[in-house]
């Protein structure tokens, strides 16, 4: 005789205690600061690659409240790599899918959604209230990503990239009176494909994710096109969740702009670069000439 399947029972909110369930967190934070991450509220744009899975581990860090914004809706290729993306949710919008997995998580989440995306229309709506933004916008939404850190900068909201790379992570913080993006990035006035190539040079000096690359026709800057694993966007989420439980808690020493962070799993290795200009230093000025010769000849040979 066939065994019956057993079911999960369902935590109905009224059961759930939100003490209990993170109770596991007890040890690595007090009790007093458990507590805090409960009354906090993060804001993140872009639930795709990286901004689902930071989402979620904060979630289950049990930060209280969250501003989630996202107009896309999860297709096949996702799958490989973003949190939510499931053969049963394709085709459904990513807010209301990774709301719900959240509120799965913590019932007694309070999030907001944005299911239009960020815009310069509702960037100070979508940051009200807010205590931290974590970037998860897609690599190529350069005018959404320097309007929102730009707002950040204006209402004193730190700021967190972390950006999957190769098999590792990258890891930028702009906090209030510090370095802005902008000042770090110089992305004012240039074309996409020169944007594209500052910003991963930003983001990653040391570049260690460049010797491990099987198949360089695979990025294509021009048709917003790149390869992406799981590892690097689940490594994403756990540096991103300790840098915001630094800040939120104000514990820690949080390492900001014009310092970046780069791990990578594949090579086992750490690297923390300084670059006191961002990219007006000189060695960021000989990398972005090198990657931009290096991009232009590989889409020269792409054309034919």
């Amino acid at each position: 005789m066939a065994r019956e399947r057993e079911t999960v029972p369902e935590i109905k909110p009224n059961a759930f205690s939100y003490e209990q369930a993170f109770a596991r967190n007890i040890g690595w934070v007090t009790a007093a600061e458990q507590a805090i991450l409960r009354g906090k509220r993060v804001a993140v744009a872009g639930l795709g690659g990286v901004g689902g899975s930071h989402l979620l581990a904060l979630a289950r860090l049990g930060v209280g409240a969250f501003n989630i914004a996202d107009f896309d809706t999860f297709e096949i290729a996702n799958i490989n790599r973003q949190a939510g993306a499931l053969a049963s949710t394709l085709g459904h919008p990513k807010t209301e899918v990774l709301a719900a997995m959240a509120k799965d998580i913590n019932p007694e989440l309070d999030i907001r959604v944005f299911a239009e995306g960020v815009s310069a229309g509702n960037l100070d709506a979508f940051l009200s209230g807010v205590d931290l933004y974590v970037d998860g916008l897609d690599f190529f939404a350069f005018e959404a990503r320097r309007a929102t850190f730009a707002a950040c900068a204006r209402n004193g909201v730190p700021a967190i990239t972390a950006a999957p790379l190769g098999m590792g992570a990258a890891l930028l913080n702009f906090l209030p009176g510090r370095m802005t993006f902008e000042e770090y990035f110089r992305l004012d006035g240039l074309s996409e494909e020169d944007q594209a190539v500052r910003f991963l040079v930003g983001l990653s000096p040391a570049m260690l994710q460049r010797g491990y690359l099987v198949d360089r026709h695979t990025v294509d800057f021009v048709a917003h096109r790149g390869p992406s694993t799981v590892m690097a966007c689940q490594l994403c989420a756990g540096i991103a969740a300790t840098e915001a439980l630094k800040i939120l808690l104000r514990r820690g020493r949080v390492y900001a702009a014009p310092v970046s962070m780069q791990f990578d799993a594949y090579r086992g290795r750490l690297a923390r670069v300084w670059r006191p200009w961002g990219n007006r230093s000189p060695w960021q000025r000989i990398a972005i000439a090198v990657a931009r010769r290096q991009i232009g000849a590989r889409a020269r040979r792409a054309r034919g």
